[in-house]
């Protein structure tokens, strides 16, 4: 008998446990809202942290890979022509690969409206919280946007490499979006029993109470079969009408990624990025609350009276600033915590955590002084940037490339875009990993060329150096598309050849105004002014017309 996708969610949970245990514990001391305890309510109160580090640490660093993953007004991938393929065309010429470049181009600039259009970066930015915060999270990629669900939404099964190969979810659904037949609970179900009855142990079936008839559990199972994945969806235990579709594997729309990937134990979960700081982030927790819990303790002001003073407490109580009263100053102190020294320890350590978790989130740190200059800020954003190159290329396998293909399948279906050859355009990935190394890249060609410049000079470094080399050297390790930017040799030698042309004009047009103010050139003048028709017919035949050229009369 087929195992229903409920029995089989509930089996595979049981490992999920301990790595949802531990995300839970995370998101309560960052962003407690991603992930929270069973039972919760929808807008049930959420645990409070006593400190913002957490939160922030997580919110920057989710930024920044958005921002490394998915560049703003920069696309993150580029349509490359295969050289090899192009070379056993004869009829290609550099004009034509110019416009089929310029082709390709516009598609890049049609993917990435397409992208902007919809809601993908809004999903993929909370994707990237659940990931710095819980270290897992599924992105379906659909036809018209993307879903994000959580860690406590969906269980999975990966082989030996680490690949999918099974994946359940669960999500409730209202019963009135869902067909007829499932919008009454089946029998022996929630919906027509009392789960107070004698006999009855609370809710089965996967609900939650009482009050969730009107939900139904909606489970999508997945696999992965003859090189295709397949799936289909269930409610009470039967298989939605039309709900079974499949997909190759290069093409799957279940992205299900992680963090951090811990191959020697085979775990089928990530590891985040907060689970690896969550002792500072704890003990940054405890010491916040003493010392927020001992400012309040010491902000308190109480007065102490002697008992055989004179002065009445209720007098002390209802005087008013600057009222005079009767008693000696003795007799009257101030309760005082005298934990000062005390306090100073816990700041000290308070600031020696803070540093250390903002070292670990990226949050950039720059040497307050007057002589702190942007190649400093630059060197240290850099130095924060490659601290995760092994995450940015677990990211750029998991995510870029099979979102990237998914995208464009989607677009060539629908007619979006035009069919790509398969053998003669690929799709390259250029941001994530690739982006670090063009950083890299920049840094070492501009150190260079200075180096250069100070040990031969300026105008000697001229003359080893190739400009137009250098200058797309730079623009590619910046990540700028050259095309129609950088002028290539044949544009420089006629702007060349132009160049003369206008300096041979110029100095045929001095030569002119010194051969006016000879006697031969007034001459001339007054035969034009006596005869206009032999100007004309001296311009179209100067050998008949016997006129003296420029060449053969001497200078003024």
């Amino acid at each position: 008998m087929k195992e229903q996708a409920l029995t089989r969610y509930q089996s595979l949970a049981a490992d999920r446990q301990q790595f949802l245990d531990v995300a839970r514990d995370c998101a309560e001391l960052t962003l407690p809202y991603l992930v929270v305890n069973d039972g919760q309510t929808k807008g049930g109160k959420l645990p409070v942290p006593w400190q913002s580090l957490g939160a922030k640490g997580c919110n920057v660093l989710a930024s920044k890979l958005m921002l490394s993953l998915f560049p703003v007004n920069t696309s993150f991938f580029k349509l490359q022509i295969n050289d090899a393929e192009l070379s056993a065309v004869p009829d290609i010429t550099p004009e034509i690969r110019s416009e089929i470049d310029l082709s390709l181009s516009k598609m890049e600039k049609i993917i990435m409206q397409q992208i902007a259009e919809t809601s993908d970066r809004v999903m993929l930015h909370t994707a990237m919280k659940h990931l710095v915060v819980t270290g897992n999270v599924l992105i379906f990629a659909g036809k018209k946007a993307l879903k994000v669900y959580p860690l406590d939404r969906y269980v999975c099964v990966r082989d030996g490499n680490g690949e999918l190969i099974e994946l359940i979810t669960k999500e409730s659904v209202h019963r009135s979006l869902l067909p007829k037949e499932f919008q009454q609970p089946m029998k022996g179900t929630l919906g027509d029993r009392d789960i107070n009855a004698p006999g009855e142990d609370g809710p089965k079936f996967g609900t939650t109470g009482a009050t969730d008839v009107e939900e139904a559990e909606v489970y999508t199972c997945v696999k992965l079969k003859d090189g295709q994945f397949r799936w289909h969806q269930e409610v009470d235990g039967k298989i939605l009408p039309g709900s079974q579709s499949s997909s190759p594997k290069k093409l799957n729309p279940w992205l299900c990624l992680r963090f951090n990937v811990v191959e020697s134990t085979g775990e089928d979960y990530g590891r985040g990025r907060v689970e690896e700081f969550l002792g500072d982030l704890k003990s940054l927790e405890g010491l916040m609350q003493s010392i927020v819990e001992g400012s309040a303790a010491a902000a308190k002001v109480v007065f102490t009276v002697a008992p055989s003073s004179t002065l009445k407490p209720q007098s002390l109580a209802r005087a008013q600033n600057g009222s005079i009263i009767q008693g000696r100053k003795d007799d009257v102190n101030v309760i005082q915590v005298g934990k000062t020294a005390d306090f100073k320890s816990v700041l000290d350590m308070i600031r020696e955590l803070t540093r250390r978790l903002s070292d670990a989130f990226l949050i950039l740190q720059v040497r307050d002084s007057e002589r702190t200059t942007s190649t400093e800020v630059q060197a240290v954003q850099q130095e924060l940037n490659e601290q995760l190159g092994g995450i940015f290329g677990n990211l750029t396998t998991e995510l870029l490339r099979p979102y990237l293909d998914r995208k464009l399948h989607v677009l060539q279906r629908s007619k979006g875009m035009p069919q790509l050859p398969k053998d003669l355009v690929t799709p390259i990935v250029v941001a994530g990993l690739n982006g670090i190394g063009r950083g890299q890249d920049r840094v070492a060609l501009i150190e260079f060329l200075q180096t250069a410049a100070q040990g031969l000079g300026p105008e000697a470094l001229m003359q080893y150096i190739s400009p137009e080399e250098f200058l797309k050297r730079l623009a590619a390790a910046s990540g700028i598309d050259t095309l129609n930017l950088i002028k290539d040799a044949s544009t420089m030698e006629k702007e060349k050849q132009a160049m003369k042309q206008d300096m041979m004009q110029s100095s045929l047009i001095n030569q002119a105004g010194q051969l006016a103010k000879s006697p031969v050139g007034e001459q001339m003048a007054n035969d034009i002014q006596q005869n206009p028709e032999a100007l004309t017919q001296g311009i179209q035949n100067p050998e008949q017309s016997g006129a003296p050229t420029a060449q053969a009369v001497p200078p003024a």
